[in-house]
């Protein structure tokens, strides 16, 4: 009995550590994100690329000092600049502009072949979040480890 207890404790540890250690961006439909990237500081950017794990084209692209429209991906038309068009101070950070829930997912900001940075946006109208989960959860296990432990 013991042992299912601390196996059943490790797994909700696991939960929560899981939980809050994951990078993510989170927003609500409408809103515009900013998809961080910090690359060289010094230098002229010579490609800048911008990808969605499940898009073959990409969200944004950059090269020879200009934005290509036409290798982006359709639904990012319109919707993706520069949050410093100069990238002074490597900032090549970009802003997604209007997300919806099809945005969701894992966004890579790759310098030359050089992945620099990688980005999580969750895209709901949820208000339950993982922390909040997490928290809830953990108020439970207490209660049930105050009971429990409190009869041995």
């Amino acid at each position: 009995m013991r042992e299912s207890r601390r196996v059943f404790y490790l797994c909700l540890l696991t939960f929560f550590v899981k939980c809050s250690t994951l990078e993510e961006i989170k927003a609500k439909p409408g809103d515009d994100v900013t998809l961080q990237c910090q690359g060289p500081r010094q230098g002229a950017i010579e490609l800048l690329e911008w990808s969605k794990h499940d898009l073959k084209d990409y969200v944004f692209y950059f090269r020879d000092e200009r934005s290509y429209e036409n290798f982006q991906h359709p639904a990012f038309h319109g919707r993706v600049e520069l949050r410093d068009p100069q990238m002074k101070d490597g900032d090549m950070s970009v802003i997604l502009k209007n997300v919806n829930i099809k945005d969701t997912g894992t966004y890579e900001c790759y310098v030359g072949d050089k992945l620099i940075t990688v980005n999580h946006l969750t895209v709901t109208d949820s208000t339950w979040t993982c922390t909040g989960l997490s928290v809830s959860v953990l108020s439970i296990a207490a209660v049930v480890g105050l009971v429990i432990f409190g009869k041995l």
